[in-house]
C-alpha cells in the first residue's frame, strides 16, 4: 500500500500542542509551527481502525495487557532492531520521559551525578535536577562532519557518576551510534559501575544505512545494568496516547524497578495506547519505511536548499529522527536576536538551541516530518526573511 504523507491536515482547534500552543510558547499565533517533536501526517489507518474496533464495545473499564500486546512489543524489537527481548523484561510508562524518572530514582540517590550529553534533549538535565541528582555534562563534539563522543573526558565524567542518561538516536543531533561507540560506552559504564538509562524513543526513524544497535543488546554486563526506553509514540504520532516500554534484562534491576513504579502507581495504563501500540507494531512496517522515505527526502531538500540559497546557516544530513539542528552562528547573533528574526522576521516556530544545554547556543532544531509543501514554506519564509534582513 501506498501512503499520502503530501496531504496537509489542519491541526489548530483540537488542543494541539504543536499548533495551538504557539501564542503561549512564541508570544505569536502567526507562524508555520515546525518545533515540537511530533508529525503532522496522520496517524496511520490501522491505528485508528483498532481504536475504532475497541470504541465499538460501550464500556471502557479498568483493563490489563494481555499477552498479544507483550508478543506484538518483542516481535517488533526482535523484526526492527534485532534484540531478542523476553517478555518478562517488559514494564510499560505514561511515556519516556516518565520512564526515566522511574529509572533515575531506582538507581540514583539525591545527590547522585548523572552524565548527559549535550546539545541534548531538553528533559534531561531538567528531570536530574528535579530530583536533587547532579547533572554531569559530557558534550559531544563537532569534528567537522559529524558529532562525536569525547572518550577521555567521558572516562572521567563517569568516574564522579552513578548513572548515564543516553539518548541514542541523539536528539537533536541525529547521531546513531555505532556498535564499536557503544562498546566502549558500555565498557567504560562497567569500569565506573555506572548505571544506564537509554532514551531510545527515536530507534524506529533510523536513516538508510545506519542501522540503530539497542545497547543492552550487547549482553553481558552492560546489559545487566541497563534499563532502556522505547515507545510507538514518535514513530506513528500517537504521543498523546502516553504509552512506552521499560525494557530491563536483569531480574534484580528490573524488581527494583517494578517496586519504583509500584510506589507511585502509575503504570496501569491507556486502554487506547494499548491498543494503538499492539496495532502498529504488528501492522507498520511499511507505513515506516515510507514514512522514514519522505523525511529523509525532507531532509535532502532543506540542506540543498540552504546550501544553495543560504550557506552561512550550517545544517547536515542527520542518521536519524526527522530534525535538522541547524547552525546560525556564523550570523554573529545574540539567542535572543535569533529567536526574535524567526519570529518577527521568517514567521517560524522552532525550538531554541540553548535549551539544548549551552552547547546549543547559536543553533534551532527544525522538525521536517510535514508535508513537502510546508517544508518549501518554511525555506521560502526563511529565504524572504534572511533577503529583507541581508543575511543571504
Amino acid at each position: 500500500m501506498v501512503y499520502d504523507f503530501d496531504r496537509v491536515i489542519d491541526r489548530t482547534g483540537t488542543d494541539c500542542e504543536k499548533y495551538d500552543n504557539c501564542p503561549r510558547v512564541f508570544g505569536s499565533g502567526d507562524l508555520l509551527p515546525l518545533w515540537i517533536a511530533d508529525m503532522d501526517f496522520a496517524t496511520p489507518d490501522f491505528v485508528l481502525d483498532a481504536i475504532r474496533r475497541r470504541l465499538e464495545h460501550p464500556v471502557l473499564g479498568y483493563t490489563f495487557r494481555g499477552p498479544g500486546f507483550f508478543e506484538a512489543a518483542t516481535t517488533w524489537l526482535a523484526r526492527r532492531g534485532g534484540w531478542t527481548v523476553q517478555p518478562a523484561w517488559i514494564d510499560c510508562s505514561p511515556g519516556v520521559v516518565p520512564g526515566l524518572a522511574y529509572a533515575l530514582q531506582t538507581v540514583t540517590t539525591e545527590g547522585d551525578g548523572v552524565v548527559i550529553q549535550p546539545p541534548v534533549y531538553p528533559p534531561f538535565a531538567r528531570i536530574i535536577k528535579l530530583n536533587d541528582r547532579r547533572v554531569v555534562d559530557n558534550p559531544l563534539v563537532w569534528n567537522g562532519e559529524t558529532y562525536a563522543i569525547d572518550f577521555d573526558d567521558l572516562d572521567h565524567k563517569l568516574a564522579t557518576a552513578k548513572a548515564f542518561l543516553m539518548c541514542n538516536p541523539h536528539n537533536p543531533t541525529g547521531r546513531v551510534y555505532s556498535g564499536e561507540e557503544l562498546r566502549r560506552i558500555g565498557d567504560l559504564c562497567v569500569k565506573h559501575d555506572v548505571y544506564v538509562i537509554s532514551d531510545e524513543i527515536h530507534s524506529d526513524l533510523v536513516q538508510k544505512p545506519c542501522r540503530h544497535i539497542h545497547i543492552a543488546s550487547l549482553g553481558g554486563e552492560i546489559a545487566a545494568r541497563t534499563i532502556t526506553l522505547v515507545a510507538p509514540s514518535k514513530t506513528f504520532n500517537i504521543a498523546g496516547l502516553s504509552t512506552a516500554l521499560a525494557i530491563t534484562p536483569d531480574d534484580a534491576l528490573r524488581r527494583r524497578f517494578r517496586h519504583t513504579c509500584s510506589k507511585l502507581h502509575l503504570d496501569q495504563g491507556n486502554i487506547f495506547g494499548t491498543v494503538a501500540l499492539e496495532a502498529a507494531y504488528r501492522q507498520g512496517d511499511g507505513w515506516l519505511d515510507q514514512m522514514n522515505a519522505y523525511t529523509g527526502r525532507n531532509m535532502d531538500y532543506v540542506v540543498d536548499f540552504l546550501h544553495r540559497n543560504i550557506p552561512s546557516i550550517g545544517c547536515y544530513r542527520p542518521e536519524s529522527t526527522y530534525l535538522l539542528w541547524l547552525d546560525f552562528r556564523a550570523w554573529r547573533m545574540s539567542q535572543e536576536e535569533l529567536r526574535r528574526f524567526m519570529i518577527d522576521k521568517a514567521y517560524l516556530g522552532l525550538n531554541d538551541g540553548e535549551h539544548f544545554g549551552v552547547e546549543g547556543i547559536g543553533f534551532m532544531r527544525l522538525n521536517v516530518a510535514s508535508p513537502r509543501s510546508v517544508v518549501m514554506e518554511a525555506m521560502a519564509r526563511l529565504l524572504h526573511a534572511c533577503k529583507t534582513c541581508g543575511l543571504a
